[in-house]
């Protein structure tokens, strides 16, 4: 593959990287390896660039693996300070700055921006400042650094100020808030955020709607984009991966199990998310809840196959919310069950072949965010499923701009709208919903991971 980029150093900087550790009982370090769209991007550029990816010590195996030197070839783990890194990472990335963007504020109670937000601000620059200068002090002269995410808002503008020569971007895989939300946050401080991300040559969001909000919101409080350039590349899903993990034992194994709880001859209605605020799982199980009141021949027929993965839950308000997932949901199954039938069937403990399973068997599958900046679910479901699945979709979610011709559409609030929408996919002919599921797995993987980053590599040389 030819590079897009000369013979320039890469260099990615994001909150968690491409390994972590653990330390196992004989006090050996093992490592453990993700995926991603970063992932494959990097593989993709070949071994001669000096590739450096640049992440933080996560957790007491990483920090353990810091101290001994112990590493892998192209990851600089960087050990800041645990209490610097909780309330960067807990304090205001996760509590403020996802808030904002997902638009989750209580405003009547919430947010609050007191003495303690200004101190854990101060520890959210000391975490973007030592992701700053690791990325000065390793990039070769003239490099291209991609920065990742809200956790790092402040990074281009602090290394623009220390290596001048570099080539900076910034990619965003959350939503932009509208101006007007955006504008809780205190007005030096939403100053601050965005001329952070400003000292990027170019900033790369998942969506236009997202990129025109990001734009919205320089032009209202700082005078605009200046020498800045904006772009749009939407994440697609990993089609050969999928394909091929999907079909291996152990997911086959997992779906015999599946058919065997959902029962012989039901239909399947699967979501699979994390118990994270903005994914709306409540309400979903509530539009289920509905369509059993509502259309009383469904009951017996169908199950709610709903696996809600926590997440964040060192955060007592995630703690919160994924005890009423499993409260609804057992509402429901009290209200509506019978011996041979359970109307939700609910799963919290994370297992990626089992959810490949659900994706194959799945007839309807629900994913009706409040906000999301993309949404791979919606893009993985029609690439693996074995015999076509109707896709009811939020159009909140950033996927929505790809995939919405081709789903059934619904708002994320609008319970009794949703119960409709589940019911006009139940009733959906096959040979449409066969139809409407080739359409879809097309357009979720028009842009590959890999191609998705070779892409912004391309664009910020250009």
């Amino acid at each position: 593959m030819a590079s897009p980029y000369g013979n320039h150093q890469i260099l990615v900087a994001s909150n968690r990287g491409p390994v972590s550790y653990d330390v196992r009982e004989d006090g050996e370090l093992q490592a453990k390896r993700g995926g991603g769209g970063l992932v494959s991007g990097l593989s993709a550029i070949g071994p001669d660039r000096g590739a450096l990816w640049v992440c933080s010590a996560l957790g007491d195996g990483d920090r353990e693996a810091v101290a001994r030197g112990v590493g892998e070839d192209g990851v600089r783990m960087l050990d800041i300070d645990a209490e610097v890194h909780a309330d960067a990472y807990n304090g205001i990335a996760n509590s403020v700055l996802w808030f904002v963007h997902h638009m989750l504020y209580q405003t009547p109670l919430e947010p609050v921006f007191d003495k303690e937000f200004r101190r854990q601000w101060a520890s959210y620059e000391e975490y973007n400042r030592a992701f700053a200068r690791a990325l000065a002090d390793e990039a070769a002269e003239g490099a291209v650094a991609v920065v990742q995410d809200y956790h790092l808002t402040l990074v281009p503008g602090m290394l623009r100020q220390l290596r001048p020569d570099l080539r900076i971007g910034h990619f965003s895989h959350t939503p932009w808030a509208p101006v007007d939300y955006f504008r809780l946050l205190p007005d030096d401080i939403a100053e601050q955020v965005l001329r952070g991300m400003l000292g990027a040559d170019r900033l790369g969001f998942l969506t236009q709607r997202w990129a025109s909000a990001f734009t919205a919101c320089a032009q209202e409080l700082v005078g605009g984009l200046g020498d800045t350039r904006v772009g749009v590349h939407g994440l697609g899903a990993d089609a050969d991966f999928l394909r091929r993990r999907s079909h291996e034992p152990d997911v086959a194994a997992r779906m015999v199990t599946l058919r065997e709880q959902i029962g012989e001859g039901r239909k399947a209605i699967v979501r699979v998310d994390r118990t994270e605020l903005s994914k709306n799982i409540v309400r979903g199980m509530l539009a289920y809840r509905q369509l059993l009141e509502d259309q009383p021949s469904w009951r017996e027929q169908v199950v709610h196959v709903a696996f809600a993965y926590p997440s964040r839950q060192d955060l007592a308000v995630y703690r919160d919310y994924t005890a009423e997932v499993q409260r609804v949901a057992d509402e429901i199954n009290s209200a509506y069950g019978t011996p041979g039938w359970t109307p939700v069937l609910l799963h919290v403990d994370d297992d990626f072949a089992r959810s490949l399973a659900a994706y194959r068997l799945a007839d309807v599958a629900l994913v009706n965010p409040i906000r999301d900046g993309m949404n791979l679910v919606a893009k993985e479901v029609p690439v693996v499923s074995d015999e076509g699945c109707v896709l009811v979709l939020s159009r909140e979610a950033g996927a929505y701009e790809e995939l919405g011709e081709d789903a059934i559409v619904v708002n994320p609030y609008d319970v009794v709208g949703t119960a409709g929408a589940l019911h006009e996919a139940l009733v959906m002919g096959a040979g449409e919903r066969a139809e409407r599921t080739k359409r879809l797995a097309a357009a979720a993987t028009a842009l590959p991971p890999a191609q998705w980053f070779l892409e912004q590599l391309r664009e910020l040389e250009g």
